[in-house]
């Protein structure tokens, strides 16, 4: 075994304590430099939220809005369309009383037309609900008259019209 001079033991101790002292300067500094950005992170995080929140408060106010505009829409359409209903009835009040007074004017055959079309495109109907045909099985079954099976099957779709020309 080889003896260690008490200058050498000195000087190894004096390098160990100084690398060590530089290891935990450097531990240190870093330990620091965690701080200090856990710091700035929890402080970003605090305005983050703040944002969050204030972001999250004008989401809602912007659907409640959006609801108020949808709402007010449907009682603006609504009251539009009664308003039209309105027009259409005086319009059609004022053609019966026109074709009333001048039955042969081309121009109050005219309104009457536009009268109607206004109305239709409405959806109102001068009270007279138009009835698509519909098929009677008991007519064909226990018919009142002589059946013509031409004209059936002409009604049906299943046979086409003669052109008279």
């Amino acid at each position: 075994m080889k003896r260690y001079k008490e200058k050498e033991i000195e000087a190894l101790v004096a390098r160990l304590k100084e690398d060590y002292d530089a290891v935990v300067r450097r531990q240190r500094e870093v330990a620091e430099e965690l701080k200090e950005e856990n710091r700035q992170l929890r402080a970003r995080l605090s305005v983050l939220e703040g944002q969050r929140s204030e972001v999250s408060a004008a989401l809602m106010r912007a659907v409640a809005e959006g609801e108020r505009i949808k709402q007010e829409s449907l009682a603006q359409t609504d009251s539009e369309k009664k308003e039209l209903g309105l027009l259409a009835e005086k319009c059609r009040i004022l053609s019966e009383r026109l074709i009333q007074r001048y039955p042969d004017e081309e121009d109050v055959g005219d309104f009457k037309t536009f009268t109607d079309a206004l109305r239709a495109r409405l959806g109102e109907t001068e009270g007279e609900e138009e009835e698509e045909e519909v098929f009677d099985m008991d007519a064909v079954l226990n018919p009142k008259e002589p059946l013509d099976l031409g004209d059936l099957c002409k009604n049906l779709g299943l046979m086409e019209e003669e052109n008279e020309s």
